[in-house]
């Protein structure tokens, strides 16, 4: 997900190459683990928290690993390997929606962590018939991704950590906004992939940062979460500012050059985004909020974002006396 979880987006293509006699083994093989996990009665611990943590998604790998808590996973999925570093040597379980259960099992966790959503309903079903304890955290919107920090904080006792970045998020938050009151607002439409062509919508947590930094998201008028899109409607929209984060891409306005009457191609204003500099809901909202106002309004803003931080800051330790 999103990095902001694009892979969820493509969640379709997992599911069509899945081989669901696969599915069937891996459940099957789940008895004949089973008992090595139950028999895992004396779990060591940190301080009293859980020391042996499973995560299914980077958004969760990469909070516990800003708030020091590295040391507690003992594995992740191949795509938190893929986008947090500091995890690339931990033991990987699989895909985002394609994990191995059996190894899963196999590494004794006290806890499984992953993001709300139907592609993973079905893993945390049948982890919890194997008596694994699983922690489901959604992440569609900013009050979520603030909630996670805050849970994922508490659960390995870092919650000093948890609440600082937190003030830091909501600081930059404030700022940006301050920042770009009296811009313009461009018509802007974030391209999530363009094969299949996937938007961001409203609703989502990319919808509120675009709102903060300020910046139309013209998908609004779409539907919310991230649909599916067509040509027809991108071009008839008439987007001033196009984002594309499809991955592995970096040939933006060539590629949407094809449409020239976009005034955002007439203009230049179409920029490829690097994964995850905007898109991951996680720990370091405040870098992906700025980077975003840059993106929008041109690096010149950031000595009115830099200049609004102070107040901002002072605001939110007023409000918390």
């Amino acid at each position: 997900m999103v990095l902001f979880r694009e892979d969820r987006l493509r969640a379709d293509r997992f599911r069509a190459s899945r081989s669901r006699a696969s599915v069937w083994f891996a459940s099957g093989m789940l008895l004949v683990l089973l008992a090595p996990v139950l028999a895992f009665a004396e779990r060591a611990k940190v301080d009293g928290t859980p020391a042996r943590l499973i995560s299914l998604n980077p958004s969760l790998t990469s909070i516990l690993v800003r708030l020091g808590a590295r040391e507690t996973l003992v594995g992740v999925d191949d795509y938190s390997a893929q986008v947090v570093s500091e995890v690339v040597d931990l033991p990987r379980v699989g895909g985002l929606f394609d994990p191995s259960l059996e190894a899963v099992v196999a590494l004794g966790p006290e806890r499984v962590l992953l993001v709300a959503g139907v592609d993973q309903e079905g893993h945390a079903a049948r982890l919890a018939r194997a008596g694994v304890e699983v922690d489901v955290y959604p992440n569609e919107t900013l009050a979520q991704v603030f909630e996670n920090i805050e849970r994922l904080g508490r659960l390995v006792g870092r919650e000093a950590a948890a609440a600082e970045r937190l003030r830091e998020i909501r600081a930059m938050k404030a700022a940006v906004s301050v920042a770009t009151a009296d811009r313009l607002q461009p018509g802007t439409i974030v391209v999530v992939d363009r094969s299949p062509l996937y938007l961001v919508g409203g609703g989502t947590f990319l919808d509120e940062m675009l709102e903060a930094v300020g910046a139309r998201n013209l998908v609004r008028a779409l539907a919310p979460g991230y649909p599916r899109g067509s040509i027809e409607w991108l071009v008839a929209s008439r987007p001033e500012l196009v984002l594309d984060m499809t991955p592995g891409t970096s040939d933006a306005l060539a590629f949407w050059g094809r449409w020239p009457s976009l005034p955002a191609v007439a203009n230049e204003r179409v920029v490829s985004v690097e994964a995850g500099r905007v898109s991951l809901p996680g720990p370091d909202l405040d870098d992906s909020l700025r980077a975003l106002a840059l993106l929008v309004h041109g690096v010149e803003i950031a000595t009115s974002i830099d200049a609004a931080l102070p107040a901002a800051r002072a605001a939110l330790e007023k409000s918390a006396r």
